[in-house]
């Protein structure tokens, strides 16, 4: 099967083509003829499967080939705004939009992206220009909302990336509003990558007749990652790290911690151990996320420690390790954080250290996923099996219990990850086509035949952030 089969124009194989891709993915060879043919849609696919393409594609052939698209002559001209894409994070919303620009680079169609943490001047000024693709966090559309300096009254198509993620910090009062502002009679796309009660309650309420795809086993995890334990002190994790990373001579691994200060004190450790490290989280400034992002994608950068929502949008072409340095206590986040490596059918290794505090939660996680993960004790790292769990740390020093407890202050940061309104993140917006104000990106897509443009990029408690 090609993507030519699947009713693509050629200016649109040929853009997918150029970024090496020629057969689909099972989500893509799915939703692009369920997209195509105008009706909801409810998806669900782990992360790394390709289902950015398996909306985008799809979305770029509809807006393309009718009477409006075909009428316009150039990417320039004033034009409303047809399609909207929600995302959770300005990471996934960057990749995102990069991928409708990629994919639609020889079609006359534009986009633009819009979220938190710069002046909203410029975004004012590009979105009177009109585009026919705008992606955003919702907290950001609704500012834009809010001044009137944005018309959804033309959209035709709604798309909800990583709907789980959104409902998981707290969106869904957003949504609400956001939903309002549309037009009733519209085309809506879910994407999720698990199907929770709440997924399927809003699926309800939104998706008229929806056609379902499901294209993997509801939160399994990737077969191709090799998964392991390595029990060990609370103490001695750092130290054992550097081992790790040292003795087995990685040269590209993202590391997951529980909290921003975790994350911040981690950089500074590795930084004395001669391994060079920068952190992504909430409060970075959107230089110092895209700086560090861009580093690590292009391998100049060793270890990017990220906290979990931060870490979304990460698309990274053959990443072959993540550790989770500290478990996360919603199981389901461990999914996705292993989900950034084993991409598009490619192998990968997800180690995770794991200290007694955190026992309880490994086993909530190996109940998620179905499978006893294995244990490897390094030699000269044992662990003291008379140590006493002690309650973990999940909010500014404020003690949690080991399992299901608040989300941990470091997943993200600002609004729009899911944190309180003073805490407002960095962000940017960009035009298809320009520079300015958005991480860098290796185009969104998997290798190896596939077209990826997937973010290389029980629930949550509900936090409220917006998403900004």
């Amino acid at each position: 099967m090609s993507f030519a089969t699947l009713g693509l124009s050629d200016a649109i194989v040929r853009a997918v083509a150029e970024q090496g891709y020629t057969t689909p993915t099972p989500i893509q060879a799915q939703a692009i003829p369920a997209v195509l043919g105008g009706g909801d849609l409810l998806a669900g696919a782990q992360t790394g499967t390709g289902k950015t393409a398996g909306f985008t594609l799809p979305l770029l052939q509809r807006l393309s080939s009718d009477a409006v698209g075909a009428a316009q002559k150039s990417k320039t001209s004033p034009r409303a705004i047809r399609a909207l894409i929600l995302a959770p994070t300005r990471e996934l919303a960057a990749q995102v939009e990069e991928s409708v620009r990629l994919y639609g680079k020889y079609t006359n169609l534009n986009s633009a992206v819009i979220f938190g943490g710069v002046g909203i001047n410029p975004q004012i000024k590009l979105l009177k220009h009109g585009v026919d693709v705008l992606v955003a966090t919702p907290g950001r559309l609704l500012d834009h909302a809010g001044q009137r300096t944005v018309d959804l009254s033309k959209v035709e198509i709604l798309i909800l990336d990583e709907a789980d993620r959104m409902l998981d910090m707290g969106f869904i009062h957003d949504i609400k509003k956001v939903l309002a502002l549309l037009p009733p009679k519209r085309q809506n796309l879910l994407f999720s990558a698990t199907f929770s009660d709440e997924i399927k309650a809003l699926a309800d309420k939104l998706l008229n007749n929806p056609a379902s795809i499901e294209v993997a086993r509801r939160n399994s995890t990737v077969e191709v990652i090799a998964q392991k334990i390595h029990p060990v002190d609370r103490d001695k994790k750092h130290p054992m790290l550097s081992h790790l990373i040292k003795e087995n001579d990685w040269s590209q691994v993202l590391v997951f911690t529980r909290t921003k200060h975790g994350a911040n004190k981690l950089v500074e450790q590795l930084g004395k151990d001669g391994i060079g490290a920068m952190a992504i989280h909430g409060n970075k400034s959107q230089t110092a996320r895209t700086k560090a992002l861009s580093e690590f994608k292009d391998g100049s950068l060793q270890v990017l420690v990220a906290t979990d929502i931060a870490a979304r949008g990460i698309d990274i072409d053959q990443l072959p390790h993540v550790v989770n340095y500290d478990l996360p206590n919603v199981p389901e986040d461990y999914v996705h954080r292993i989900g950034r490596t084993g991409r598009a059918g490619a192998t990968g290794e997800a180690v995770s250290l794991v200290c007694v505090d955190e026992h309880q939660m490994l086993k909530d996680i190996e109940k998620l996923i179905k499978q006893t993960l294995p244990r490897h004790v390094i030699p000269g790292f044992e662990p003291d099996l008379n140590a006493k769990a002690q309650p973990i740390q999940l909010r500014s020093g404020a003690p949690g219990h080991g399992n299901r407890g608040g989300r941990p202050g470091g997943n993200g940061g600002g609004r729009g990850q899911g944190q309180p309104r003073a805490a407002a993140p960095a962000g940017g917006s960009r035009p298809a086509g320009s520079g300015g104000g958005r991480p860098a990106s290796s185009g969104g897509g998997n290798r190896g035949g596939n077209a990826g443009g997937a973010p290389r990029s029980a629930s949550a408690p509900r936090t409220g952030g917006r998403g900004r």
